[in-house]
């Protein structure tokens, strides 16, 4: 059985750690650990800490270090950039399963026909670390702050292939069929509900995006963006 897996934002090398109160009353509350008990944690910056509990207070536990294990970083970034939603649950959603999938980067867009731009970024940030943790991962993707599409489209991405996926009529390849280069730094842009504008779409073009299709069905923003993530990611 795996051993129940934490976050630590941060690991300064000690050998005793002493937990947060929320992950402590987790542990010592919830799942009724005691001394004497394995944990994994980890600082999601790929570093695995198998860890023995010494101290089960429910406000201080304290764990000693075992073994330290540094995972090496995915063989290739994936960043997707999606328009923010009106319908909170469902961008939720999103960074869950992204981050399950193996995201690196999440840039929340702010285009001409985001309708939410309310960002609770604590909120948000404990979504994407619940999400690593669940599917037992040492790497947390990076959740940038909100931007506006043309101040991200114009920036350099130097060494990434840079994609545009948009539902209007034109010279689309499907996104599976610009997996076959095998490119070690992809970034894609999702839109909001009704689409890109068409001036957002020329001005993504006029930068060297490249317009793909994630099927031939009209898909909702935040089912865009973890089709996306799957092929990206996994294909």
């Amino acid at each position: 059985m795996a051993l129940p897996f934490f976050y630590i934002n941060q690991y300064d090398g000690n050998e005793a750690i002493v937990l947060n109160e929320e992950t402590s009353k987790h542990i010592v509350q919830v799942l009724r650990m005691k001394t004497g008990e394995l944990i994994n944690l980890t600082d999601g910056k790929g570093t695995l800490i198998k860890s023995e509990i010494i101290y089960d207070n429910k406000k201080h536990c304290t764990v000693e270090v075992k073994s330290k294990t540094q995972h090496s970083k995915p063989r290739k970034n994936v960043a997707i950039a999606i328009s923010l939603l009106k319908n909170t649950n469902r961008f939720e959603w999103f960074l869950e399963k992204a981050t399950e999938l193996g995201v690196s980067e999440i840039i929340p867009l702010l285009c001409e026909r985001t309708e939410k731009e309310k960002f609770r970024e604590d909120r948000l940030q404990g979504i994407v670390v619940s999400a690593m943790l669940q599917s037992q991962q040492c790497w947390l993707p990076v959740l940038h702050e909100p931007v506006q599409f043309g101040d991200l489209v114009i920036r350099q991405f130097d060494n990434y292939q840079k994609l545009i996926a948009h539902c209007v009529e034109g010279n689309k390849q499907s996104l599976a069929h610009q997996l076959a280069s095998k490119p070690s730094n992809q970034l894609i842009l999702i839109g909001p509900e009704g689409d890109f504008t068409s001036k957002e779409i020329e001005l993504a073009l006029l930068h060297q995006f490249i317009p793909v299709s994630l099927g031939e069905t009209r898909l909702r923003t935040e089912t865009a963006g973890v089709v996306a993530a799957a092929l990206l990611c996994h294909i």
